[in-house]
């Protein structure tokens, strides 16, 4: 049921042909209270879409009441008259519900630098108005997020006392979220303020989706919201809450990671004995973006004199000689140097660990990539074409 699992909420996702193949690519999610608590967290890129200026201002108010979301088209570069497409697709929502366009946030994704065809997005809108219901109205929203994604992402809790979590992801490339991955909406019925709301949705995504980088490009349209009905009554710990969020936040990241384009490798890198956390980040990151090791990593070789060299072009704190590497489990790199015989690196599973011990802390993270394939590349030459 995705973002309609909670109680109090409503979905809908239907064609309005801003996409040439024809599929769903609008998406309408109504939160019908009695709470509109809500939280967000978007880019931190400079160059941000229409939709993201937007919605940034919308949830200064702490409060939604309906998200509208089209693929096909990212309103991004479109100067002021982009900015005015998103208020019309926002007052039009607004009208169908009878309500101010002041609570909806929007969000777009898809090609940068068009303008999107709103003689079609604006009666889409009216359409997925006619269509909400919490049946089949989350997986069909799921379904109209999606670009060059090729499954809907969805993940689904239920807490102590009743109450339910629901999410629904798109995202397949430009993955290095800083602060949340493509378009993101979860709901939940707990009876959570905004305030709560802000640092649970904060604290999950830091350690989840904002982990995820997959190819270093940090997209202008990002943005993860949660919204909070209050429909179930119940009023969970904020720990308690935080914890079931980011167990949502986790399953999503791990379906946008096995689905990110082109990929035939899911890359965990585990970064331990780290004197800082953000040093373990850092290195994790430097580690994800080297193209050198991605292109290893697809062709099954356990080079790990490329992981050594994204390391050391870090300002963490450790020292060359004191550096220990693992591939799935086999400690190819001791003391700065060789250790255990490569040869006996598995690398034809599609999960892959690399494990680097910085043996300079206490601290740890762990983020995750894919490999560099001629796939992702293809995609990606013919992307706009």
């Amino acid at each position: 049921m995705s973002v309609t699992a909670p109680q109090g909420f409503r979905a809908a996702g239907v064609v309005a042909g801003l996409k040439d193949s024809g599929n769903r690519d609008l998406a309408l999610v109504v939160n019908d209270g009695p709470s509109r608590a809500a939280a967000g967290v978007f880019t931190r890129n400079r160059v941000k879409a229409a939709p993201v200026l937007w919605s940034e201002q919308v949830l200064k108010g702490g409060r939604v009441h309906a998200v509208v979301l089209n693929s096909g088209g990212a309103n991004a570069c479109t100067g002021p008259a982009g900015f005015q497409d998103t208020h019309a697709t926002a007052e039009r929502v607004a009208a169908a519900l009878g309500d101010s366009a002041g609570e909806v946030a929007v969000c777009s994704t898809g090609l940068i630098g068009e303008r999107l065809p709103m003689d079609a997005l604006l009666p889409g809108v009216d359409a997925a108005a006619a269509e909400l219901s919490r049946g089949d109205g989350g997986l069909a929203a799921a379904d109209a997020i999606r670009t060059t994604d090729t499954v809907a992402k969805i993940s689904f809790r239920q807490g102590a006392g009743g109450y339910m979590i629901g999410a629904m992801a798109k995202g397949a490339g430009m993955l290095a979220p800083s602060l949340a991955t493509m378009l993101c909406v979860i709901t939940t019925d707990a009876d959570l303020p905004a305030e709560t709301l802000d640092r649970a949705l904060r604290a999950a995504t830091g350690v989840t989706l904002d982990r995820l980088d997959a190819d270093g490009c940090t997209s202008t349209n990002d943005a993860v919201l949660l919204l909070a009905s209050g429909a179930a009554g119940a009023v969970p710990a904020e720990d308690e809450f935080t914890a079931l969020l980011t167990e949502v936040c986790a399953d999503l990241t791990r379906q946008l990671l096995v689905d990110a384009e082109g990929a035939s490798k899911a890359i965990a890198i585990e970064v331990v004995g780290a004197a800082s956390e953000d040093d373990a980040v850092v290195v994790g990151r430097s580690i994800a973006r080297n193209n050198l090791l991605k292109c290893a990593i697809h062709g099954e070789d356990p080079n790990w004199g490329r992981v050594l060299s994204a390391v050391g072009t870090t300002d963490a704190v450790f020292e060359p000689d004191q550096l220990n590497v693992a591939i799935n489990g086999v400690w190819v790199c001791r003391g700065g140097s060789f250790g255990d015989d490569r040869d006996k690196v598995d690398l034809r599973p599609r999960d892959v660990t690399i494990t680097v011990d910085l043996a300079a802390g206490p601290h740890s993270a762990t983020v995750w990539t894919t490999d560099l394939t001629a796939d992702y590349v293809h995609e990606n030459s013919a992307y706009s074409t």
